[in-house]
């Protein structure tokens, strides 16, 4: 007796297969989720502030010119309950967040122009790089020549860290997109504008947050630099307050400043940045809840 075989459902075996594929969230509690973040971090903390103890009690150097953790600590946390502090750290974050703003503007400008014209190119494209290249210190004479020991001049060498990183991301993600997402693109009415805003940044996007990320990187170095370059009466700033106390040879003043631009460095990276990638990689399918 011949047997039938059974029909198949071309809807339904493609539906398996993609359920297959498809990555099934793990919904854990809000808890589990923190502390699953949060342990590695805690565990570098951990580690590295053994290593500095370590060294303290290596006796490698005088306990007045290398204070321990602890003693650090205490002074971050004696500062913490002034205000000078918190006006400085006020102080440095609005130069900083003003100048990296000016420097994605320009730099998404430069990258935009730069990226889709061979000749720009052609005539551009190495100058940014050597601009990317040049060490932050370097600007600063110029910028006392033109601006004088002013606010401008800080903003003008923050600009210049920055821009040519963003930039260059930007080149770099439109160098790297599909033809077909353009040609697919152009088929379906997006030009000028419309291509730039719908086709090529949504498809140029992990290469400019790494951009972003450089930039940033790059800002808050030239930041700190001019900072210590460019003292400005009656506006306290973290840069100041470290080179107070290089003056005074406060070694616990000067490492306390330090351990907060690193924490501000630390935050603006989880916060921002990283959650501007995982944003990414999710809307891509490329994690849970994608």
């Amino acid at each position: 007796m011949a047997t039938t075989e059974p029909e198949v459902n071309l809807v339904d075996a493609v539906t398996g297969l993609d359920a297959l594929e498809a990555i099934t969230p793990n919904r854990k509690p809000i808890a589990s989720r923190l502390w699953s973040g949060l342990w590695p971090k805690l565990m570098a903390l951990a580690i590295g502030i053994g290593a500095w103890q370590a060294v303290v009690l290596s006796g490698w150097r005088p306990r007045y010119a290398l204070p321990g953790p602890a003693e650090v600590g205490a002074r971050l946390w004696d500062d913490a309950g002034t205000g000078q502090l918190w006006h400085a750290i006020g102080t440095t974050l609005r130069r900083g967040v003003w100048g990296f703003a000016l420097a994605v503007v320009i730099g998404l400008l430069i990258g935009s122009l730069v990226g889709r014209s061979n000749v720009l190119r052609a005539a551009f494209g190495s100058l940014i790089t050597g601009l990317q290249t040049m060490p932050s210190i370097a600007w600063f004479p110029l910028a006392i020549l033109l601006f004088g020991l002013s606010e401008e001049a800080i903003t003008f060498v923050v600009v210049l860290g920055a821009a040519p990183s963003v930039a260059n991301g930007l080149i770099h993600g439109i160098d790297h997109i599909q033809p077909i997402l353009l040609r697919a693109g152009r088929a379906m009415g997006a030009k000028g504008l419309a291509e730039y805003r719908h086709v090529v940044l949504p498809a140029a996007m992990p290469s400019l947050v790494g951009g972003l990320k450089q930039g940033w990187a790059f800002s808050w170095r030239s930041l700190m630099a001019g900072e210590l370059i460019v003292i400005i009466a009656k506006q306290s700033s973290l840069g100041q307050l470290l080179q107070a106390n290089r003056e005074l040879s406060d070694a616990k003043g000067m490492l306390s400043i330090m351990v907060v631009i690193l924490l501000i460095g630390i935050l603006v990276d989880g916060l921002v940045f990283r959650n501007m990638e995982r944003l990414i990689r999710r809307r891509r399918g490329l994690l849970p809840g994608g």
